[in-house]
């Protein structure tokens, strides 16, 4: 009987316990199937920019919300679907893992590792959609991010929490620039992600060598999404880096993301768009295809000190045909950035690298972005480097020139030839500091033309090996030291460098009359 009453009692329990739960799952039908893209019926109460799962497994985002259907890009392989398949709405819209976990690894758009080192164990996601930071949340940008590219920080600086766009034709070294950007973030406390929209899957396996080479993966994130991969895919990765990069951005950290290049993800959504039958527009882009730029790079903010303080600096690439910065991309996206770094194919096949173009290249941030010392140094130099360009050309007609004009063009073939730099040799702050000093206070002047890249190794090399002091001090202070200290060891450093390269051409000119004489 006690057993009885028992039981009794646990299944009144139980039954107290009991809560109905209706779970309604609105599933629909699959109408129409085109290149990765579908129209599906009967999810009436569909949103956009939601995940919606097909009956065998792969993703759709809902694009196009119309009187009948919905259209959805599929975000996996679409051939493996059929008309009359049912697709499933998720509640949710779509959404990327991030964290630390993520550093140090290849991944798709999805956030899925494609390294093969694994799973990638973090519970955190951020949508790919996400609403930018406004005016009041964001503070002016007063931070250099400092590129190590000797023509950059001088010319164009880039501060934490800028938009600079990198513009130029194919093969001019857009990608290079952005690699040597992240190379020279190494300890300086920036998570770097890169995102490769379209590139072929061997150049991003390059990238990947290079920036594990130098160290640099230890703080990289690279999301590749490759031209055999739909156009959906290439879509959305770029957004999906911006979310990895805001989860580090929100909490206190600074970010600098590269997507290379937008002009694929252009042509991606244009292919996307055209699908879903929008109207199109100039050069067949939707109308929206601003926006969906604009949206993009609007993430990347410096933000106010009551939200941690943290920056995402974005380093777009468009490439150009021609030359032609007029296109239609290429006008929107610079309408967008605070400013643009234009890589001239001219310049690049003279042997001038990194190819910067100083008269189309702007920062709109400025001398905000620069150290104290950088400031100083570099003040007429874009416009020293402009004037000699055109002083250049005229040059060449064969006209006499006056002593000031041929000094000007000494000097502007000097400013060339110290803004040359190697791939993947960045420069500290105080590296870059003396030979900008030695450049714009005229002792390079002496120095020919054809040794000045030994003598700017001999210049770096003689100033850690014998003022090191000084360096350290430019290193800390970011300014240039007091007194004439600095103007003391460049000049006995430029004179020893002379003085040695005298005597070695005096004795190779020796030499050859020697044996002149002795045939």
């Amino acid at each position: 009987m006690a057993t009885t009453e028992a039981l009794a009692e646990a299944i009144k329990k139980q039954l107290s316990q009991y809560e109905e739960e209706i779970k309604v799952d609105e599933i629909g039908a699959v109408t129409y199937l085109g290149d990765g893209i579908v129209r599906a019926s009967g999810l009436n109460n569909a949103m956009y920019g939601e995940l919606v799962k097909f009956q065998n497994g792969v993703y759709g985002l809902i694009q196009n919300l119309e009187r009948d259907d919905v259209g959805i890009i599929v975000l996996g392989a679409y051939d493996k679907i059929s008309e009359g398949d049912t697709v499933t709405r998720t509640g949710r819209i779509m959404e990327v893992p991030v964290g630390d976990a993520l550093i140090g690894r290849v991944v798709d758009p999805l956030g899925r590792p494609i390294d093969g080192a694994g799973e990638i164990t973090t519970t955190q996601t951020r949508p790919i959609e996400c609403q930018a930071p406004g005016v009041m949340q964001r503070k002016s940008v007063n931070q250099p991010l400092q590129t190590g590219i000797k023509a950059i920080d001088a010319i164009v600086p880039i501060g934490r929490g800028q938009r600079e766009l990198i513009i130029g034709d194919r093969k001019t070294g857009k990608t290079s620039l952005a690699i040597d950007t992240i190379l020279n973030q190494k300890d300086q406390n920036v998570i770097c992600i890169y995102v490769a929209i379209g590139q072929k899957q061997s150049t991003v396996r390059t990238q990947v060598e290079t920036l594990k080479e130098h160290g640099a993966l230890d703080y990289t994130i690279i999301v590749e999404a490759g031209p055999s991969q739909p156009a959906p895919l290439l879509y959305i990765s770029p957004y999906a880096g911006s979310a990895m990069g805001e989860y580090f951005m929100y909490n206190g950290r600074d970010v600098l993301i590269v997507f290379d290049d937008l002009s694929k993800q252009a042509v991606a959504y244009r292919e996307i768009s055209l699908l879903l039958r929008r109207p199109p527009g100039r050069e067949a882009y939707p109308g929206d295809i601003f926006y969906t730029h604009s949206r993009l790079l609007e993430r990347s903010a410096k933000l106010s000190d009551d939200l941690g303080g943290g920056s995402m600096t974005a380093l777009p690439i468009i490439e150009t045909q021609a030359g032609d910065i007029s296109a239609y991309i290429p006008t929107n996206v610079i309408s967008i950035t605070d400013g643009q770094i234009f890589l001239q194919s001219d310049l690049f096949y003279a042997g001038t690298r990194p190819a910067i173009d100083a008269g189309a290249s702007v920062s709109r941030v400025g001398g905000s972005a620069q150290t104290k010392a950088m400031k100083k140094l570099s003040g007429t130099l874009r416009i020293d480097l402009a004037s000699y360009r055109e002083l250049e050309s005229f040059s060449q007609f064969g006209t006499d020139l006056d002593a000031s004009t041929q000094a000007k063009l000494n000097r502007g073939r000097r400013t060339v030839e110290v803004l040359k730099q190697k791939l993947h040799q960045s420069l500290t702050v105080a590296e870059e500091t003396v030979i900008l000093y030695s450049l714009t206070q005229g002792y390079i002047d002496d120095v020919p033309i054809n040794n000045i890249s030994d003598y700017e190794d001999t210049l770096v090399k003689e100033m850690h090996e014998q003022y090191n002091e000084i360096m350290d001090q430019i290193t800390q202070t970011k300014d240039l030291p007091k007194g004439n200290v600095l103007k003391e060891a460049v000049e006995a450093i430029t004179h020893n460098f002379i003085t040695k390269l005298n005597h070695n051409s005096g004795s190779s000119i020796a030499n050859n009359i020697a044996n002149q004489i002795s045939n």
